[in-house]
């Protein structure tokens, strides 16, 4: 597993590291109307998926807002954003932020996508919180692009992801 910080201090990922050319795990989450959301559910399209500790914390907020900007931008692309936070938070949160574009999905029930994708967090202050991941999926399910954010605390590089998307 890649070497991830949190303000300096290492922080322990227990799942599976996700590589480029791999055929992205499936994964069920809920959406703000509780709904079930899989891989399946955007099929044919590419998908941005952001792995984020919780999307009520300034860098989260700030990478939601970039990622729904450039998301009408993007052709044939649907932008996840997916937390631990639970979906009445998230739907409260968009809607005062004005996120229309970036469906906000919570792993609540499981952690199933953050132990498949390798994000999830084990012990210290993020226990059961996500690390800070971007995932750039092709419509035929292939991983196409990877970033585990080093720091948890920073931003990913946007336009890598964004040029993978294209």
């Amino acid at each position: 597993m890649p070497q991830i910080t949190l303000k300096g201090n290492p922080v322990k990922l227990p799942g599976t590291e996700i590589k480029v050319g791999q055929k992205a795990p499936d994964f069920n989450l809920q959406d703000a109307g509780l709904a079930d959301v899989t891989l399946a559910s955007s099929a044919g399209k590419t998908r941005i998926i952001a792995a984020v500790p919780s999307i009520d914390t300034p860098v989260c907020a700030l990478e939601t807002k970039r990622f729904n900007e450039e998301a009408g931008k993007l052709g044939n692309v649907e932008v996840l954003v997916v937390s631990m936070d639970l979906p009445f938070g998230q739907k409260r949160w968009c809607g005062a932020e004005g996120i229309s574009s970036v469906k906000c999905l919570s792993d609540h029930r499981t952690g199933k996508f953050g132990k498949d994708y390798g994000v999830l967090v084990e012990g210290g202050p993020f226990d059961r919180v996500y690390a800070r991941a971007v995932f750039v999926v092709g419509p035929d399910d292939v991983v196409k692009h990877v970033e585990y954010v080093k720091e948890i605390a920073e931003h990913p590089n946007y336009e890598a992801v964004l040029a993978a998307a294209k």
